[in-house]
């Protein structure tokens, strides 16, 4: 198999199977519920928050690990809005992924009074961006194209005119270098079961910049985020700094998978795998523009402006897709038209990216994807 869709599902590391197995017999089976304090259970969140936090260029205590990315996503906006009353405004763009707008719709509809989710061109924020928006939300690198926002220019022009900045790093954490201290992100989110390779399902995660910390309100005030959960108050009380932001019980399976798979990160510089994995996707957008010339680019070739992955366009895209995966490359399609391919270098080599050009090309030239069975649609594409 040549695995290029670490971008959507990470494989599995090594290091998972045995943690997972710990977990389960050694805590959970001979613990159980002695686990929270014996097995550090209730500090997981954190602990494992400060090693994300470490890959995208987080201060100390400003990560937290929990709950699912649109979740995490409606918490951000939240804070964001009520911290920056008296404007309405929710911008995105129409290349971010659908689930954000999603949550930012259906906030502006319960808050209601005039609040509004207003989106534009990805090549139009930066004009966008102006004295009526409340917050931006942006995702850094756009999951269909694989094209990259500028985070410090957009978060610059935002706070230049007394908006806030959320960052979705679905796509970025682990993918290529971020540093959202650095480029004065407010906000940012992100899951981890893609180039971090938590597994399904794995924990989504939170940033708040240490400026905002005390301010920011976490709108779903879960026990979690309680001052003192087992002191059972009746009335809630938020946690200190970036504690406040947890919500439901800590998914300790998924962390336990999450913190084996960051071992593979010890170490790691991130500049290293951004120079490899741009090498590699060069690499394949020469060998498929050379030899495939049905397909359409549409991810930048400017280094800057992609992140980890690249994208092809066809009429037929599905169904040349479904043929490449039945033939052992496996990428996946985007509606209407795109195909993916991501760049993980921790275990993709230049080998593998001449083998899966080599069988595009044969799937292209022979026609292979023709086939009645490439082009039923499977309910995940």
């Amino acid at each position: 198999m040549i695995y290029l869709d670490g971008n959507s599902l990470g494989p599995l590391p090594s290091a998972v199977k045995k943690r997972m197995a710990r977990v389960v017999c050694d805590e959970w089976g001979a613990m159980l519920i002695r686990g929270w304090n014996q097995a550090g259970w209730m500090e997981q969140p954190r602990r494992v928050g400060e090693r994300v936090g470490r890959l995208i260029g987080a201060e100390p205590g400003s990560v937290v690990m929990g709950d699912t990315l649109s979740i995490k996503v409606y918490q951000a906006l939240v804070s964001a809005l009520e911290m920056n009353p008296g404007r309405r405004v929710i911008l995105s763009d129409t290349g971010n992924f659908p689930s954000d707008l999603y949550i930012a719709d259906g906030l502006t509809r319960t808050l209601g009074d005039g609040y509004e989710l207003r989106t534009v061109d990805p090549e139009q924020v930066m004009d966008a961006i102006d004295e009526t928006v409340a917050v931006i939300l942006i995702t850094e690198v756009d999951y269909r194209t694989g094209r990259r926002h500028d985070m410090k220019a957009l978060t610059q022009k935002a706070h230049a005119v007394g908006a806030l900045a959320i960052w979705d790093l679905a796509h970025s954490a682990g993918a290529l270098p971020v540093d959202v201290a650095a480029e004065g992100a407010d906000l940012a989110v992100g899951c981890t079961y893609k180039y971090l390779n938590a597994g399904p399902g794995g924990p989504a995660f939170i940033y708040v910049a240490p400026r905002h910390q005390e301010r920011a309100r976490p709108a779903l005030s879960g026990w979690m985020g309680h001052e003192a959960p087992f002191a059972f108050d009746l009335d809630y009380r938020p946690g200190h700094g970036i504690e406040r932001m947890r919500v439901g019980t800590p998914l300790i399976l998924q962390l336990a998978a999450l913190d084996a798979a960051l071992d593979v990160w010890e170490g790691v510089d991130m500049w290293d795998v951004r120079t490899s994995s741009l090498e590699l996707g060069d690499l394949f957008i020469a060998g498929v523009e050379a030899r495939c010339p049905e397909l359409k680019l549409a991810t930048p070739r400017a280094h800057e402006e992609r992140g980890s992955q690249v994208s092809f366009e066809h009429p037929e895209g599905y169904a040349i897709m479904q043929a490449l995966i039945a033939e052992g490359v496996i990428g996946d399609f985007r509606a209407p038209v795109t195909l993916r391919f991501g760049f993980t270098p921790l275990y993709i080599r230049a080998d593998d990216v001449n083998r899966a050009v080599d069988i595009l090309a044969r799937i292209i030239g022979e026609r292979r994807w023709d086939r009645p069975e490439f082009k039923r649609r499977a309910r995940v594409t």
